[in-house]
């Protein structure tokens, strides 16, 4: 088992999970909380930290200006992605903004998990990083024409949508290289639940 580089916080086991687009990372993760396992879900607290009224949206909103927000006050994170991608300076400026808020708000719901063990959901557990905070990294694998097709039907996309997707992401070599825990996701859900389960009774006797 890798060593946590930060041990501060939260004697439970962590695992970090991650996987590309269109892996099958939600459903893993879904799978896990059926399990009754406690989920901290790294796109759900990057949305928590720029909901309207915090501190953090309204500095966005200050240095893009207000059209980067929606009539109700949200962000509009379609207008935001278009301004760092055309801009990489900018995207710069906001993951300076943003890292730290969330690894903060993550170590915090990590401190409070009740279950044996932990799942770190993250698709770019790797690409920032965030796998520090995690005693193991759990793959979720599949082909790439698979995650291709599984997220082309899924978002009403085309392939080349889903190509330029994956190629901001760590390719599948670098992920598995990165495993301490893998499964592969290549067939139906019961395959993947019941690889799953296996690996619930691993964490449970790594924990105990």
């Amino acid at each position: 088992m890798r060593e946590r580089t930060d041990a501060t916080f939260s004697s439970k086991l962590i695992v970090g999970l991650t996987g590309g687009i269109g892996s099958g990372k939600s459903a893993a993760t879904s799978f896990f909380a059926e399990l009754g396992v406690n989920i901290v879900d790294s796109d759900i607290i990057a949305r928590q930290v720029v909901e309207p009224g915090t501190l953090t949206l309204t500095q966005i909103a200050n240095h893009f200006g207000a059209e980067i927000l929606l009539s109700n006050g949200a962000l509009n994170r379609s207008a935001l992605r278009q301004r760092i991608f055309l801009e990489p300076q900018e995207k710069t400026w906001l993951e300076t903004l943003l890292h730290p808020l969330i690894r903060e708000e993550t170590i915090r719901q990590l401190d409070e998990v009740t279950s044996q063990y932990a799942i770190l959901s993250s698709p770019l557990l790797l690409e920032t990083g965030q796998d520090v905070l995690s005693d193991r990294v759990l793959v979720i694998d599949a082909p790439e024409k698979l995650q291709i097709e599984r997220t082309r039907q899924r978002d009403a996309t085309t392939s080349d949508a889903v190509t330029a997707i994956m190629a901001t992401q760590w390719n599948r070599q670098q992920r598995l290289a990165k495993a301490d825990d893998l499964i592969v996701n290549d067939g139906d859900l019961q395959h993947l639940h019941s690889q799953v389960i296996h690996l619930h009774e691993k964490y449970c006797s790594l924990q105990s």
